[in-house]
């Protein structure tokens, strides 16, 4: 794959948003049907797929005032959205916009309808004022459009192949992690610094205010402390799991700050990040070596991903964990076949993380990802590494990533309904 398409995938797959991507999905699709009706609508109709049913029931929603759910998603996008923000449709709510909201949500007028689709990023908006009437479908992607009806009458109707769906721009059968590892040691850094640059302001802020502030489980802050209490060691690995897992407490909590997603995800994003940028800023590394690692530890992520799916009952935040495994061996000056064995053993050993929706345990699974990063890539520089045969591990990196995404599509279908009405049959506390 040339650089050009790279360029183009890191675009579209590193972008900021605001929140937890499900529920801002429902929040864009909402708002985009409301402005092409034109005005605030009387109702809304919302359907889902149960992937985002798991992943918008129990998350905070940024700008909000402590607001969740579903109906509170779809809203905030009605009533204060602006569509052309996309994941950031929601981020310039005032305080007059949450009285009408709240006063919107107390009027029931949301009926919540589980689609019955494979797709696992699905949803459908339709919102009616009198008798008018404005339906959105996204697909696969979250700010991806695929159908507009206003008044029964087709304006898109764009054709996207539900089965081989992976992005709408470029095909990711031809990454792989020896390209990617290539590619990181000799591309411009011109043509992705301001990437990256991003990359670190927005994420590394976002953590810092998870560091300094209540949220949720406050497991990042929790390992700080006990580093300052000396019941943690002071060191690499427990600074860098505290740095990334704050990340998560903050935004899993409803936390406003935007972040820079990798694969659809802010905790992808941010556990791809935030363990290099500390590693780097600890380590002393060159702000071109970090560039180049960060660079390495997002477009493997996207590969991993790409193979698993936009959603699905394989927790994302271990893709993107894994990517760092091989990272750490990158900034060290490993060689590629250390950069594999790295990204094997993480894959190996924690590959049965579940997804259960986006909520506070998101960000203890990053601190779990980011320690076995470590352990992963230790052995690895020391030249031990998992072997074909062991369990899932294929007989070399890119089978054994092919294996996941098997494992994640195929393997974990039933565990993904199983996961679903589990949370639906649970009470609210």
């Amino acid at each position: 794959m040339n650089t050009e398409n790279i360029l183009r995938i890191l675009r579209e797959e590193i972008v900021p948003a605001q929140g937890c991507t499900e529920p801002i999905a429902l929040a864009y699709v909402c708002a985009k049907a409301t402005e092409l009706l034109g005005h605030k609508p009387e109702r809304i109709m919302i359907e889902v797929s149960g992937n985002m049913i798991k992943n918008v029931k129990s998350v905070n929603i940024p700008n909000s005032n402590g607001l969740v759910g579903i109906e509170a998603a779809c809203a905030m996008g009605a009533i204060a959205g602006i569509a052309s923000k996309e994941l950031m449709v929601i981020s310039q709510v005032s305080a007059e916009d949450l009285k009408n909201i709240k006063a919107f949500l107390a009027q029931n007028t949301i009926e919540v309808v589980h689609a019955k689709t494979d797709i696992p990023l699905y949803a459908k908006a339709t919102v009616y004022a009198q008798d008018e009437s404005v339906c959105v479908e996204i697909k696969h992607l979250h700010t991806n459009i695929t159908k507009i009806e206003k008044n029964g009458k087709e304006l898109i109707n764009q054709i996207c192949h539900d089965v081989q769906f992976h992005t709408t721009q470029e095909e990711r059968e031809t990454l792989s992690v020896r390209e990617i590892y290539e590619l990181a040691l000799s591309i411009d850094l011109s043509l992705i610094q301001d990437i990256f640059d991003l990359v670190i302001t927005r994420n590394s802020t976002i953590a810092q205010a998870g560091l300094d502030g209540e949220y949720g489980v406050n497991i990042g802050c929790m390992i700080q402390k006990n580093i300052e209490l000396g019941l943690y060691g002071d060191d690499q690995r427990n600074r860098c799991a505290s740095f990334a897992s704050a990340g998560g407490d903050a935004r899993m909590s409803g936390c406003s700050l935007p972040v820079m997603t990798t694969s659809g995800s802010g905790n992808q994003g941010m556990a791809a990040s935030l363990p290099i940028i500390q590693y780097c800023q600890d380590q002393n590394i060159s702000k071109e070596m970090l560039i180049r690692t960060l660079f390495f530890s997002h477009l493997t992520t996207i590969h991993l991903k790409s193979s698993i799916g936009r959603l699905s009952a394989f927790c994302g935040v271990i893709c993107a964990t894994s990517a760092v495994s091989g990272a750490l061996v990158f900034v060290q000056g490993g060689d590629y076949e250390s950069i594999s064995m790295a990204i094997t053993n993480s894959l190996g050993n924690i590959s049965g993380v579940i997804c259960d929706g986006a909520k506070a345990s998101c960000a203890m699974k990053i601190a779990t990802g980011v320690y076995t990063a470590f352990d992963s890539s230790m052995l690895a520089l020391a030249k031990k590494a998992l072997h074909s045969g062991d369990g899932i591990i294929g007989v070399d990196i890119e089978d054994t990533i092919s294996n996941i995404g098997i494992l994640a599509q195929n393997g974990m279908k039933e565990t993904d309904n199983i996961i679903l009405e589990i949370m639906e049959k649970k009470k609210p506390l």
